[in-house]
């Protein structure tokens, strides 16, 4: 099929762009355009107006801070696997890049049309949760920060206005003894997740949960942050048998289910997929522990 009739614009400047947004009434920020073209040649989409964001320079930049990492909008999902930044201070999205889809599809994916699209199944919005992002929303009346939690309202929606546009996702950097653990299960590989887990864990010096992140993707319709396992992890030692009861916790919070998933398995797959993700996460804290 082909895509609906609308207008094309292709800003040289993150002003002209928002001034861009500002004036269209029905438009529709194009990335790398791994989600939104399908979409418009599938008639899912028909924007009046695509706003082209490639030439505006300044949204493709990786910044270290002391205690967050800032990606612009538009770093490509293969700049998070090739960077040395996200490797060593995001290691948990850095695992779950790597699980998207196939590398042609990456090396035009971007962060923000991930975030922005908010696929049920995306992995950068799970481990954006669990990396407290904050989003960074500008538009030509001023730039404003949302919590994770604030910008993914439902299924495919988020807290943009209209005449927003992402330009930047600002994550938590953990400190460097922290493990982190990504699992997803998918019928092949590069296909769209059933059930995924994205884990932080930190330990103190006697081998005790210091701290904890346990969040699900593609079981509800936003990722979900599972706080009573991390309630059950928080002080304890984390040997395989209360892994296991805190993974448990995790299929009552599958809500998602279709023709390829029924409830049931989407809940059985949220366990084990959480148990994997927090076995991974505390196994390479406690190395980096012992090796200290």
């Amino acid at each position: 099929m082909k895509a609906p009739p609308f207008d094309y614009h292709r800003p040289a400047s993150l002003d002209e762009a928002l001034g861009l947004l500002a004036g269209q009434p029905d438009a529709r920020i194009l990335a790398g355009g791994q989600s939104l073209v399908p979409m418009l040649n599938m008639r899912l989409a028909a924007p009046a107006t695509l706003i082209d964001i490639n030439r505006v320079d300044g949204l493709d930049r990786i910044e270290e801070g002391a205690d967050r990492v800032t990606l612009g909008a538009m770093v490509r999902q293969r700049a998070l696997e090739a960077s040395p930044v996200v490797r060593r201070r995001l290691p948990l999205l850095a695992e779950a890049v790597a699980q998207i889809g196939h590398p042609v599809t990456r090396n035009r994916g971007t962060v923000g049309g991930s975030l922005c699209h908010l696929d049920p199944a995306a992995e950068i919005p799970a481990a954006a949760l669990a990396l407290d992002a904050r989003l960074v929303a500008a538009s030509a009346r001023g730039t404003r920060r949302l919590a994770m939690e604030e910008f993914a309202l439902g299924m495919m929606t988020t807290g943009l206005e209209p005449d927003e546009m992402l330009v930047a996702v600002e994550l938590a950097a953990w400190p460097e003894g922290h493990g982190a653990g990504f699992a997803e299960f998918a019928r092949r590989p590069g296909d769209f997740a059933m059930a995924s887990a994205a884990a932080l864990v930190a330990l103190d010096g006697a081998g005790r949960v210091d701290a904890v992140r346990l969040v699900l993707g593609a079981v509800a319709a936003t990722p979900l942050r599972v706080t009573e396992a991390e309630a059950m992890l928080m002080g304890r030692t984390p040997d395989t048998t209360l892994i296991a009861e805190a993974a448990a916790l995790a299929g009552p919070c599958v809500t998602l289910e279709d023709p390829q998933a029924p409830l049931w398995y989407r809940a059985r797959l949220a366990t084990a997929m959480a148990k994997r993700a927090l076995t991974a996460a505390v196994g390479r804290a406690d190395r980096k522990r012992v090796a200290a």
